[in-house]
This record gives structure tokens, sequence and C-alpha cells, in this order.
């Protein structure tokens, strides 16, 4: 494996090296503190012992002799030994426990990260580093639904409502020696306005949330705002005016998550139901109509993620049955064709993030899961675990940093344990055909199957033993349904 193609053979952990002390020296407020490369050894002390037991294949020892071990100090360490790739490495860079109870969505918006929580206090902090720059602060709290775009935050509420919020970016705080402000611009829906008689003999329920609203996403070329909630609809605002242009029942339990194609304006939505539904608006119309309902198995649909290239168009879905299902939309037809499957959760998939060619994947068994695709194929890898939540993983938020010869990413994980923690993972390009060829032949000599997908199968042996907390172990054994919200 050439690793010249990516500068004079420098690895992986020289690029780490380089910004230790500067990583350090900028995570030194209180209540922040690192992952020490120590700790993290421990927590992959499982992994050591299975390596010990069974040796890989020759090719994948080769792989990883290629990375020289970190010094003792380092806070990087090596993707867990039980995955075949050399290619990640990652290192918990902050973590936080808030007094604001559960937190329930992330969302990030130029240099900023916001945390919405069972409290009224929306936070922000400061990227990467995490440093508090302020909050908002609402009239009712129970945020579980966020979504920032340009210099808008949207938030929804105990109340059924959503509001909308101008806030400066990070680099206008530092610029202005200022504290964080925001200023409230909207809450929807707004008194006296209008509703279409055509939604209304739809059955939909009027403007106004019935419950919880669970989740949101922006269409930025139509400026519409999709609002899903667990009274079974979806409602669509026309955010210049603040009106609900439509509404309708979408499914027939909790609506759970809505992602929109930028590139076309599909909606998605997933449900309680177990099904998975594509939307599209009528031409000339603001109304919407069903066009394919995706229902592959019968298991609760929590969290959809839709990965866009240049190439193809991935949809995913996260299942309480711990699998990730995927389908590609056909280039010519627009139809979603399932694709396979993503094993090695243990628990529910309760959240998903989709960014480049990688994805994230938060789940009730704590561990937070990165995924790579192969470009032009259904095989994909699963490069790292991230273990040091103690709670289920409720909400995912994730940053691209691009660099010269690797590509970085600033991860934020809020867990039921009421800790928020930030991730930096720096992840090499793929390396061709003699990297894929060693991939190849390491899931040949596994036993177990791992991830089905098409003609492409990934055989890898998911032997991790997430950091459980032995009440939440108590609990779960004693539950035999799955987590809800």
């Amino acid at each position: 494996m050439n690793m010249e193609c990516y500068g004079k053979r420098r690895t992986l952990h020289s690029f780490m090296d380089e910004e230790k002390n500067s990583t350090q020296s900028s995570l030194s407020p209180p209540n922040h503190h690192n992952l020490s490369y120590k700790s993290i050894q421990e927590l992959c002390d499982h992994e050591q012992q299975q390596l010990q037991i069974s040796s890989p294949p020759s090719s994948i020892a080769t792989m990883y002799s290629l990375i020289p071990p970190p010094s003792p100090e380092s806070p990087w360490t090596l993707s867990p030994l039980q995955t075949p790739s050399p290619s990640l490495l990652y290192h918990c860079i902050t973590s936080l426990h808030r007094q604001d109870g559960i937190i329930h969505s992330v969302a990030i918006s130029k240099g900023l990260v916001f945390t919405g929580s069972e409290s009224s206090r929306i936070r922000a902090w400061r990227q990467p580093d995490c440093m508090e720059r302020g909050y908002i602060k609402a009239r009712c709290g129970d945020v579980r639904a966020m979504l920032a775009y340009g210099n808008t935050l949207f938030t929804s509420h105990k109340d059924h409502k959503v509001r909308a919020w101008s806030v400066a970016s990070s680099s206008s705080l530092e610029k202005n020696y200022s504290h964080f402000q925001a200023k409230k611009i909207a809450v929807l829906p707004k008194k006296g306005s209008s509703f279409s008689i055509f939604s209304r003999a739809r059955g939909a329920s009027g403007q106004h949330h019935k419950d919880c609203v669970s989740c949101m996403a922006y269409y930025h070329a139509g400026g519409l705002l999709y609002t899903g909630s667990w009274d079974k609809t979806v409602k669509v605002w026309a955010v210049s005016s603040g009106r609900c242009v439509d509404s309708f029942h979408a499914h027939e339990d909790n609506v759970n998550a809505v992602v929109v194609n930028q590139d076309d304006g599909c909606v998605f939505s997933c449900s309680l139901d177990g099904s998975v539904k594509i939307w599209r608006r009528v031409y000339g119309q603001s109304s919407h109509t069903l066009t394919m309902t995706l229902k592959f198995q019968p298991s609760p649909v929590n969290a959809l993620a839709l990965s866009l290239t240049t190439s193809s168009c991935f949809l995913y879905s996260g299942s309480s049955d711990g699998f990730i299902n995927f389908w590609e939309k056909e280039k010519m037809s627009g139809r979603f064709n399932h694709g396979g499957f993503l094993q090695g959760h243990r628990f529910a998939v309760l959240c998903l993030v989709a960014i480049e060619k990688l994805v994230f994947s938060g789940s009730e068994d704590t561990t937070i899961r990165v995924w790579r695709r192969e470009e032009g194929s259904y095989f994909h890898e699963c490069l790292a675990v991230l273990d040091a939540h103690r709670g289920p993983v409720k909400c995912l938020a994730v940053s691209l940093e691009i660099e010269k010869y690797v590509m970085g990413f600033l991860v934020y994980s809020a867990s039921l344990d009421q800790t928020f923690k930030v991730w930096r993972i720096k992840v090499l390009p793929e390396a061709g055909e003699e990297k894929r060829g060693c991939l190849e032949d390491n899931n040949n000599n596994n036993s177990e199957e791992g991830d089905g997908a098409g003609d492409s199968k990934t055989k890898m042996k998911f032997e991790h033993s997430p950091v459980l907390s032995p009440s939440w172990v108590e609990k779960k054994l004693q539950d035999v349904h799955p987590l809800h919200h």
C-alpha cells in the first residue's frame, strides 16, 4: 500500500502530532477535559484481547504496521482492532455535563453549536472547543428539534410551536468581543394566520401541531420548513410569511424524522409504524403527494439521513432493531431500490448523519459507529466505534474540516447520560485497489456475516462490548420493548 500519493510518506499519526500542542492548549477552560490515550486504551482492552486470540491476516497486519503507534501522551487512538481499517483516528476533545437535563437536539451554524434540552435555555457553544458563548431563554422548554440555516435557528418547544431566532456567527462575536445574543423573529404558527381549505379536506389537523414537534427539515430553494410531529402529521411552512401552506397525515404513528433532497425537493419521512415515505410537491401548488413507501422490515424507524454526491443518492434509515437500511436512487426512474443494511449496533439506532461518503450512527447501545461507503458499490466499511458515553446516544451533529491530505470531522454527540461530547476524527482517503483487495481477503477469512448489500457482502466480526452503566443494562434487560422518545 503506497501512501506517497498523500504526501512524502507521512502517516496519519504524523498529522495528529503536529496539532497536539494546539489542541491541548485550546481545552484549558474549567469543566472541560480530554479523554487520555491511556483511558481510551483501557476502553479497547477487549479488542486487544480478541486480537491476541485470533491474529489478523498478514495483509491486514502489514497495513496496520504502516502507521506507527502514537506516543503514550497522545490523545489519538487507532480505530477498534476488530475493524479492518487503519485509515481513521479519533479522540474525544471535550466532555461536558450540564444541569439542564437530557439534551434532545443539536444544531451547527457558522462556528457555533446549539444544544436544546429539557430546560427552556438553548445554549450556544463555540466550535471546536465548546466554550459557552451564552444562551437563548425561551418561554418554554423541551426543545426536541433544532435546525440551523445561515443566521436563522429554528427550535421546537413543549407548546408544540416552532420559534425562529436570528443569531450572530462566531466570527462576529470574536470581532465585536460581545456576548452571544439572539433575537426571536417568528413563532409558527403565528396568531391569526389562515390555513388552506385543501389541507383541511385531506384530514389535516389545522395549523397547530397537536403533539410534540419531533423533527424539522428546510428546503433552501423553496424557503419551506417541514415539521414532523407525534400527532402523525407533517406540516409545511412558508418561512417568509410564517404561513402553514400544507399539512398532511403522513403516518399511522409518531413521525420521528424528516429530510429533504435539496436537488429536487423530495421529502422523506419515517415513523414508529415502521415505514419510510417519499413525498413530492404537486407541480404549481403547495400541496404534497405520496410517491413511494419503503418498508423493508416491521421495526420502528427512528432516524433518516440522505447522502448526496455528484454520482449517487443514498437514503439511510435507522431502526429499533439495530439495523441501518439503505436505498439507492435510480438515475433514470427516480425510484429508490433497497441496497442492503448495515449491522453492528446491538440496540436501537436513534440518530443518523450522512456527510460525504461517511455515515455516523448513534445507538441505544451507547456507541457511535462511523461507516464509509465504497465508491460505485454497496460495500460499507465500519471504520470506528466510539464508546465513551454511558447511556443511549440521542442526537448527533457533524461538521467537515477540510485539510490537505486528510479529511477531518468534528462530531457532536449528546446522550441520555446527560453528557455532551465533542470528537475530532481524521480519515485518510481510500488507498485504491491494493487496500480494497486486503479488505476483501480479510472479509473472506471471517466466519460471521455483517452487512448484506446486493452482490457485495461485508463479513465482519462485531465482538465489541460497549461500556454500559450497570443500571442501564439492568433496565434494558427488564424492558422487552425498545426505547422510544
